[in-house]
């Protein structure tokens, strides 16, 4: 038996922190270390945390993520440790695209080191520029595949996008006698992307007949969050290990390299173009007999995945902690109304920080019932947070009043309507600046989508918690919170209530949108997946519904460029993946 334990360190880095990053490590590397492990594997660019986007163009910031990344590297006595890095190589030729004030090439790369010393700096390959990522930006592509014997068995090392290629830099090392692939992530998350993910790695480790071994990221940066679950998967494509979802921890697990064989390929690999995809490369770390610590048998970690809407509701809960401790803000204040968005947004926000750090702030004005303020008592009797109650009449007349001579002969419309919530929103920003809460708004992704919301009201705020959340999704997180808590923490009567924003009376939000299940429908075909008017009419979608919210989508892009920021759960969030321009007269037909 070649036996090698490898140790994927889940860890949750803060982007920036290098040092602070650098400390973690130097702990996991310890307890990796006390548990017998060969190798420790860190996740993509877990120095500086990812992405620290144009904080590349900083030379003192490539510096400082190179001195830290040194410290971690002398921690690797008697145990080969993969850090995520930037390696800058210092020369004359500009960062392709776009010049780069750094002068030199920079890759987003793996260290790897042994027994105190840098032994290589492998360099990503295929660098993803699509969706969320930028990194043709920053980065310029490697051209070595490098494979490490480590007591004995063949390693071969990469980083994240290189594994979802089908021939990659993957295929070239196992066909340079790699037996164990090690993948290092920050692979941000969205609704299933972890059943996808284990089934493509699963792939590779059939193709290729080989071990692989994939570390995540975990944590929540600005509006990414990533999910952990990290994974080792066998030869057959049997899944071995699997780390938890949302949570930091050690993964450790033994493979046996015997199991492998001989450096063999499936199907159309045989016949890669392995030359186009990076030379290989050779580096002995030791051999079967060399320095690796022994230690008694371990528990390999098979977490279970989460049931597909506590996974939701998770990632929005370690979104909007993340979001709120690392940037530094006391707490959190929120516009409860009696509706299911504030609701749902309460019960995240005390669940990432804790009820005491919530303050609710109910403000009625003459349109609010009475159901809504028995509603919000309701919720926060159940959460334990606080609720302050600040009457808006009095302002939203005096308002009135003083631009009665404006608006004189004008028959009341959505300007009176939006003025009650931005003197809301006018109020929580104020309390949010007196006693440094940030303020957590509350509009959901159909919203944001058609525009059926208030600048500088209920938009005004600091983090959009449920921003990609469609209002079919939030009535099933809602219901999903309370199963959850085996108890009723969102009032049923919330719920069921048709939805209003209570700003004239007897107002519903299906007096100015369609039904949100049509709706819902409509925006998942027309924002995420890009279809055409006359694919989303053969899919029976009604044509009215379909021409008034592509109208409300296109025209509100001003609006959403103005939102803040909100945790991406779906494919395609509006922000960092979708991206359109404001002034445009194209229309679909």
């Amino acid at each position: 038996m070649r036996a090698l334990r490898l140790a994927l360190a889940q860890m949750n880095p803060t982007v920036g922190d290098t040092d602070g990053n650098a400390d973690i490590m130097l702990g996991l590397i310890e307890r990796a270390r006390e548990q017998g492990a060969d190798l420790i594997a860190f996740p993509e660019l877990a120095i500086t945390g990812y992405p620290p986007e144009d904080l590349l163009f900083k030379r003192q910031f490539l510096a400082d993520a190179r001195s830290a990344t040194e410290r971690v590297i002398r921690a690797s006595q008697g145990i080969a440790v993969i850090v995520g890095t930037p390696d800058l190589r210092d020369g004359t030729t500009a960062i392709a695209p776009y010049p780069n004030p750094v002068h030199g090439r920079l890759y987003n790369a793996a260290a790897v080191g042994f027994d105190g010393e840098l032994v290589d700096l492998y360099h990503k390959i295929f660098l993803p520029n699509y969706g969320v990522f930028d990194e043709e930006r920053y980065f310029e592509s490697g051209d070595e595949c490098p494979v490490y014997t480590l007591k004995g068995v063949k390693v071969g090392v990469n980083v994240c996008e290189d594994i979802w290629y089908d021939a990659g830099p993957t295929t070239v090392q196992r066909a340079a006698g790699a037996e164990v692939i090690v993948n290092i992530n920050a692979s941000p998350y969205h609704r299933d992307k972890g059943g996808e993910r284990e089934a493509m790695l699963a792939k590779r480790a059939k193709d290729h007949r080989a071990f692989i071994a994939y570390v995540n990221t975990v944590g929540g940066q600005d509006e990414l969050v990533f999910d952990g679950q990290s994974l080792v998967l066998a030869p057959d494509g049997r899944t071995v290990a699997r780390g938890p979802q949302f949570a930091e921890g050690l993964i450790v697990v033994d493979v046996d390299a015997d199991e492998v064989g001989g450096p063999r390929l499936e199907g159309t690999l045989i016949e890669a173009n392995l030359d186009a995809i990076g030379r290989p490369t050779f580096f002995h770390l030791s051999d079967a007999n060399g320095n690796g610590a022994t230690a008694s048998d371990i528990a390999t970690a098979l977490e279970a995945p989460m049931e597909p809407l506590t996974e939701v509701y998770t990632a929005l809960v370690i979104g909007t902690r993340d979001y709120v401790r690392k940037s530094g803000f006391r707490g959190a204040v929120i516009g409860l109304s009696g509706g299911i968005d504030s609701a749902l947004t309460t019960a995240i926000a005390a669940d990432a920080l804790g009820p005491e750090q919530v303050t609710c702030y109910f403000m009625p004005s003459q349109y609010t019932e009475d159901q809504s303020r028995g509603d919000s008592v309701k919720l926060i009797e159940n959460l334990g947070v606080h609720m302050v109650t600040i009457p808006i009449k009095g302002l939203f007349d005096h308002y009135l009043e003083e631009l009665a001579p404006l608006f004189g002969g004008r028959a009341p419309d959505t300007a009176e309507e939006n003025l009650q919530a931005r003197i809301r929103g006018n109020l929580l920003m104020a309390i949010s600046n007196k006693f440094g809460s940030i303020v957590l708004t509350t509009g959901n992704k159909s919203e944001m989508a058609t525009g059926y919301a208030t600048l500088y009201g209920d938009m005004a705020g600091g983090f959009a918690v449920i921003k990609d959340a469609p209002k079919t999704l939030v009535q099933q997180l809602s219901r999903h919170r309370n199963v959850m808590a085996g108890r009723e923490v969102i009032p049923e009567s919330i719920i069921v209530r048709p939805p209003t924003a209570e700003l004239r009376p007897d107002q519903k939000d299906e007096d100015s949108l369609p039904p949100y299940a049509v709706l819902d429908e409509i925006l998942k075909a027309y924002v995420e997946d890009d279809l055409s008017v006359d694919e989303m009419l053969a899919a029976g979608m009604p044509s009215d519904a379909v021409a008034q919210t592509i109208r409300l989508v296109d025209r509100s892009e001003y609006k959403r460029r103005q939102a803040p920021p909100g945790i991406k759960i779906t494919r395609r969030n509006f922000g960092r993946d979708r991206r359109l321009p404001i002034v445009n007269r194209y229309q679909p037909t």
